[in-house]
Order: C-alpha cells, then structure tokens, then sequence
C-alpha cells in the first residue's frame, strides 16, 4: 500500500489533463472520451450487472494464477466480496465502455474475466464482438451466468489458461481493436502476454494494461513495454497503461488524469 501510495504522488506530479495536450489524437481522446460528462444509455446495463453481483451472497472457491490478492486471505470468497474489491469500479467500467465505443472497437480480447464486470462495460456496446479468457472455473461459472442473465450474447467465454488459448488466437489468424489485460499482475507474464500478442494487433488497435503501478516489478513492465520499437503513444492513467500502435503518430508518452 505504501509503494502504490508513492507511486500516486509520483504520478499526480508529472500528470496533466487535456490542456497542453500537443497530440490532436491524445487531445480528442482525452476531451470527447475520457472526460465525457454524457450519460450513455449502456451504463445502466453495466451498473445492474455489477450491482447483481453485489448482492450475491454466495461463496466460491477462486482458483488465482496471477499475482494473488492483497485483499483476501482465503481462496473461499463471497461473490459480492470479489465484485466489490476485485472487480472493475463503476467509474472504470464506465471509462472502458466509452474508450469501446469512441475507438469504434468490433473486435476485442479479455485476459482474466474474473465476474465479468469489465465483460459488461465492452460487451455493452451491442455490436462489439468479446472474446474473454478465464482460468478459474468457479469465477467463469459466475460470469457466464451473468452474461446469459444480461442478454451479453456478443461474449464468447473460454475457460483455460491464457497461454493456451493466446495459442490458439495466434493459430486463428485473430486480430483485436482492444485487448484488455486484467489477468496476471506480474512483470514477466505481462511482458510475456504483450509480446505474444502482438501479432494480433493492427495499426489502430489499443492495448490497455490495468494495474501498472501494482507494484515495482508491473512498474518496469510498463516501462519495457514503452520503449518497444512497435509502440507509438502511451498513456499512463494511474490505474491503467494504454497502448497505441499508430505508425502515422510521434513516439510519446503522457500521463492523464481521469
């Protein structure tokens, strides 16, 4: 907690918001999406499918193949408790649905659904078509459910390790406009993750990490994953990593509050 704490205090010293923006692309970014005040019809769909799952009262056992949890002690959790302290926030899912719909995204990929919230925020966006990778049975059980529940008929759930599945995306010929990494908070395997995936980015695709301060290690990911030759625009949001791959842009990086 204290790093994270020094972390924000870093972060909130070299962050700015739209004005002394020189990119028109971040500036239009950061202005009509990012700090969109309208209120789009698809947050109700996202607000009742999170507070569905707030009032879930049942326990399950998680399966964690990532980093693990700073909140929970015990692998046997109540579903409201995972969907509080797990979960995306409304704010962010939110945020996520309007990067969705902004960017024009048909094609996207969710590494970790975990209850499917952040599911919801992409799959609002009726035409988009999600394909979300889950390893922990118990959680994808939930999320699938939920997805039936919500009509979320644009969501395909795979059930598996990422690697395999990544496996197969790459044997697929697949190509994402948005890939969502929410999965496994550590260096290597997100270092790991970006690369293998590349192949299934195109010029306009975005690539958005979560938790980049987590911790020094998910830290110097983010940097390494900055100063690849592939990679044009960064933006460092704090809670997230946004990666853009567009070839007609100057090499930047920029840190926003949202």
């Amino acid at each position: 907690m204290l790093f994270q704490l020094k972390s924000y205090f870093n972060f909130l010293l070299k962050s700015q918001n739209q004005h002394g923006l020189h990119s028109p692309f971040v500036y239009d970014l950061v202005t009509k999406c990012f700090y969109n005040k309208n209120e789009h019809k698809a947050y109700k769909l996202i607000k009742d499918y999170r507070n569905n799952l707030l009032g879930n009262k049942n326990r399950i056992s998680v399966t964690d193949f990532g980093a693990g949890s700073r909140v929970f002690r015990s692998n046997e959790r109540p579903v409201f408790s995972i969907a509080k302290n797990a979960g995306i926030t409304l704010h962010r899912a939110k945020l996520l649905y309007r990067l969705t719909n902004y960017l024009k995204v048909d094609t996207a990929l969710e590494l970790g659904t975990s209850l499917g919230i952040a599911s919801s925020a992409i799959a609002a966006k009726k035409n988009t078509k999600l394909i979300t990778i889950e390893g922990c049975p118990k959680t994808a059980k939930i999320a699938g459910q939920q997805f039936e529940k919500f009509d979320l008929n644009n969501i395909e759930l795979r059930v598996n390790k990422f690697d395999a599945e990544m496996d197969a995306l790459i044997q697929e010929n697949q190509k994402f406009d948005l890939i969502y990494f929410d999965g496994n908070h550590q260096k290597q395997a997100t270092l790991d993750y970006f690369n293998q995936l590349l192949p299934t980015a195109h010029n306009d695709s975005v690539f958005i990490f979560d938790d980049i301060h987590w911790s020094s290690e998910m830290e110097e990911a983010w940097e390494e994953i900055k100063k690849h030759p592939k990679v044009q625009v960064t933006i460092d949001t704090f809670q997230w990593g946004l990666v853009f791959f567009r070839k007609e842009q100057v090499k930047q990086h920029f840190n926003i509050r949202v």
